[in-house]
């Protein structure tokens, strides 16, 4: 399983020749939405971080065959050919499976509603990933890769490595991490290293590709 990151949520695996794009949203790199050969595009919920409203039509123009998989209030913003996915929903892509995860985001505020949340596993043979959205309440078990959101309105550092420890990948990279300014990263990144009991953390850049011994 090939990991590359493109920037904040948005993250591209690559597995057994299929390709799977999540969260593309409005921090990501424009790279994100000059993809091609995409074989599904997967949103776990509407926030424009995670899917960008200006930027969403024209990678779907590009990828005609991709199945378009969204959280259900999401697929119902978006419409077209966008499918709701649901927690425990599993669909076959080739040789990769793609199930939910969840159903709430995380509260930011007792004052604001909660929209859905569905993260994602993705998995490839014995190796699979977990993209959790903007929602720390889902451990799944199995997990070898995680997708870590490191900072949101929603998040503190506690409740981050609490999760990262509950999940416990063998491997976490940052995302959700554009909220953080380069001088103050460390912090953020610093507690999960020595407390999240994680053996391969991988800090990638926004750009960054996972190590490839996955």
């Amino acid at each position: 399983m090939d990991v590359t990151r493109f920037g904040h949520a948005a993250v591209l695996v690559e597995a057994d020749g299929r390709r799977v794009l999540i969260d593309p949203g409005a921090f990501s790199l424009p790279g994100a939405f000059e993809l091609t050969d995409l074989d599904a595009i997967v949103v776990t919920h509407q926030h424009a971080d995670h899917v960008d409203p200006d930027r969403i039509g024209g990678l779907v123009e590009r990828n005609p065959g991709a199945r378009l998989l969204a959280e259900p209030q999401t697929a119902e913003l978006l419409g077209g050919r966008w499918e709701p996915s649901a927690d425990g929903r599993a669909v076959e892509i080739g040789a990769l499976t793609l199930t939910g995860v969840g159903a709430r985001h995380a509260e930011i505020l007792p004052t604001i509603p909660r929209v859905g949340n569905v993260g994602v596993l993705v998995r490839a043979g014995d190796t699979t990933l977990f993209h959790p959205g903007d929602s720390y309440a889902s451990r799944p078990d199995g997990v070898d890769i995680l997708a870590l959101p490191l900072s949101a309105p929603w998040a503190k550092v506690s409740e981050t490595v609490e999760f990262a420890r509950s999940v416990a990948p063998r491997t976490a990279f940052p995302v959700h991490d554009c909220t953080i300014s380069e001088q103050a990263y460390g912090i953020y990144w610093g507690h999960v290293e020595s407390h999240a009991g994680i053996e391969d953390l991988q800090r990638l850049p926004q750009d960054g590709v996972l190590g490839r011994s996955h």
